[in-house]
């Protein structure tokens, strides 16, 4: 016996091949584009609409350096199709601040000089903003565990860390780390 079903189907909507038209809301701002249904987020955001903060270094998901906030929560723009971020709130570090005044976030990493390349920080103050977007009072564990997917081959953690939680209130933002002092002299000569 065959049993009937009151519960509907989900409907199977096939977009492409070919491009398809979208429309992104970033930054506050609608966008229409005509896309390919494989076309990344990323890619939409660089080359579509020339928000080239967002950086393009593994596309793998791997470093970081493409997150943006996605509703408010941290993603990496380059495992994201575009299509599938219509109808929703992408932000990216151009969205941030007001032209004129860096966001708290932006400042706290001037403040303290966490950055060195520069080519993370974009992806860092996205991983930071989403922090605070959820925890606005973040323990130094919790940004610690917050920025485990954003990479920084110059080796600002420690600074990066400080400025997410100056950004927060919770450290003195005129508190600046004592640099180390090499005791025999530069790098290790006189030993």
């Amino acid at each position: 016996m065959v049993r009937a079903t009151t519960r509907r189907r989900a409907e199977i909507v096939v977009r492409g091949p070919g491009p398809v038209p979208i429309r992104l809301r970033v930054n506050g701002a609608d966008y229409d584009l005509l896309v390919e249904p494989r076309r990344t987020l990323l890619d939409a955001l660089r080359n579509d609409l020339c928000l080239t903060g967002t950086k393009k270094s593994c596309d793998l998901g791997e470093c970081g350096a493409c997150t943006v906030l996605l509703d408010g929560r941290a993603i990496y723009a380059c495992l994201a199709l575009a299509i599938e971020c219509t109808g929703r709130e992408i932000t990216t570090i151009e969205g941030l601040g007001d032209g004129v005044a860096l966001d708290p976030v932006q400042q706290a990493f001037v403040d303290r000089d966490a950055y060195q390349c520069g080519f993370c920080t974009p992806g860092q103050v996205m991983a930071v903003k989403a922090l605070l977007n959820r925890s606005p009072m973040p323990s130094e564990a919790e940004v610690r565990q917050a920025l485990s997917g954003n990479l920084c081959r110059c080796g600002a953690y420690q600074h990066i860390v400080e400025a997410a939680l100056q950004a927060a209130g919770v450290a003195d933002p005129t508190a600046r780390r004592p640099r180390p002092v090499a005791e025999e002299g530069i790098c290790g000569e006189g030993r």
